[in-house]
């Protein structure tokens, strides 16, 4: 069951299209959506278009670009809007040192909040992370410490050596498009160890279109694509990765099978 694990139906580019972005999704076999948000205006619209759409879910979180719009979101807001049965993780959230959008602390407090949500309620925590590998898995480790929680790396574009460290904690990978592209060489390495049940695939549309789209608004059915691209790298049919990513996301999101 192919699923795409992160997209964004309602960012610009998709959405004033949305509902034939899904038929055409569906029509490459895509069977379901998880579909993101990044900021708290969002919430609404992003819970309506999963309850519109039975094949959609939702999330609710807030991205580290967005932290210092969001400084004082405290977890009682995160925890409310969770009770919906359509809202099956928390995030994106976590760190971003590229663009330097949002203050370092500011970013670190909020993803810890995000990481409280995630213990408290058991659904996953959808974590973001560029150039901010030593303090992402240093907040991993200590939140880990003060109990468990379940969590995945999205649009993984980390080094082995991180891959290898959040694997030891629990969590999960997934490879969008970037997997790829022609200079992804230590990515696609990454990609053939990732263990059986720890792998996930995304497009994270409408960005990061994966060969052969480079250039065109990345939609939900170009997951396709890198499926089969994972699959060849990892030696197995397109078919046997689409049943074991389904049955990851399945364990992972297991709200969704509600």
């Amino acid at each position: 069951m192919l699923i795409d694990s992160h997209c964004h139906l309602n960012y610009k580019g998709i959405v004033e299209r949305q509902g034939d972005v899904l038929a055409a999704a569906r029509e490459r076999g895509v069977r379901g959506f998880l579909n993101i948000s990044t900021r708290r205006s969002e919430w609404d619209d992003i819970v309506a278009t999963a309850e519109r759409e039975p094949d959609v879910w939702a999330s609710v979180g807030i991205h580290p670009h967005e932290a210092d719009q969001h400084e004082d979101l405290g977890a009682e807001a995160l925890l409310a809007a969770t009770e919906h049965p359509k809202v099956i993780a928390i995030g994106e959230t976590g760190l971003d040192y590229y663009y330097e959008h949002s203050d370092r602390e500011v970013q670190k407090d909020l993803f810890r909040v995000h990481i409280d949500v995630s213990r408290q309620t058991g659904l996953p925590l959808i974590i973001h992370t560029r150039d901010a590998e030593d303090d992402t898995l240093e907040i991993l480790r200590e939140e880990m410490g003060k109990g468990a929680f379940p969590a995945l790396i999205h649009c993984f574009t980390a080094s082995q050596e991180f891959g290898e460290a959040v694997l030891d904690l629990g969590l999960s990978i997934s490879l969008s498009g970037i997997v790829t592209f022609k200079n992804a060489k230590d990515l696609q390495e990454t990609a053939r160890i990732v263990p059986d049940d720890r792998i996930l695939v995304e497009t994270d549309s409408p960005f990061l279109a994966p060969v052969p789209h480079r250039g065109k608004t990345c939609e939900p059915a170009f997951v396709a694509d890198t499926l089969q691209f994972v699959a060849d790298l990892r030696g197995v049919t397109a078919d046997e990765l689409a049943t074991t990513t389904g049955r990851n996301f399945a364990a992972l999101f297991s709200k969704a099978n509600a």
